[in-house]
């Protein structure tokens, strides 16, 4: 086994390691510490397969700024623990159930020969000269352009559909129609008052 197997398997154990504890710990700090480690583990796992850039942006986007956001939200919510641990009996034989499913349904597929290494061979080694983020914003921008602008205007629509939803029926919210702002004239919201003027013996 060379080095390069060797660190595989290890980052992709402790890959693993860390994805069943973020599902299975109850306490939600440190489920988002184990899955900034599944993050980095990740991160490590493309590093061996020269997908530098990837692993990067893995690691500054997600761990640096994603998981950051979740841990300040999990530390600042009053989250009450012993709620969290109830019904876990309930719920664990269904899940158990779903998850040996899952697993049998991942062996036969890895075992079905069409993720051998023949078909997948591992990519060969490049210059130091060689950059991948060159190659995958080429790709990015030229083949798959219409994917990743259609990506882009779902993901937009799911922020709108989200803020809406959100904002949606709360009393303590300030929402403004935009139809009435448009038909809107200055007699609904400016009103001109007559006073007479006071003369120097009123001030007195």
């Amino acid at each position: 086994m060379t080095f390069i197997q060797f660190a595989f398997y290890f980052f992709a154990a402790v890959l693993i390691f860390a994805a069943t504890m973020v599902v299975t710990i109850r306490n939600p700090v440190k489920a988002a510490l184990f899955l900034v480690l599944a993050f980095f583990s990740a991160a490590c796992v493309w590093l061996t397969l020269e997908a530098e850039f990837l692993a990067i942006v893995l690691v500054l986007v997600y761990v640096g700024a994603v998981m950051v956001l979740f841990l300040f939200v999990v530390m600042m919510l009053n989250i009450n623990l012993e709620r969290l641990r109830e019904g876990f009996a309930e719920y664990l034989p269904i899940g158990g159930v779903i998850a040996v499913l899952m697993v049998l349904e991942l062996i036969i597929v890895l075992n079905a020969g069409g993720f051998a290494e023949e078909q997948f061979p591992r990519p060969e080694g490049h210059a130091a000269s060689y950059s991948n983020t060159k190659d995958l914003g080429r790709l990015l921008y030229t083949f798959y352009v219409y994917p990743f602008e259609l990506a882009a205007i779902i993901l937009l629509v799911a922020i709108v559909a989200a803020i809406t939803l959100t904002l949606r029926k709360r009393p303590d919210t300030k929402y403004i129609n935009p139809a009435d702002q448009v038909t809107v004239k200055k007699e609904d919201r400016l009103r001109i008052v007559k006073m007479p003027s006071a003369t120097s013996g009123d001030r007195s």
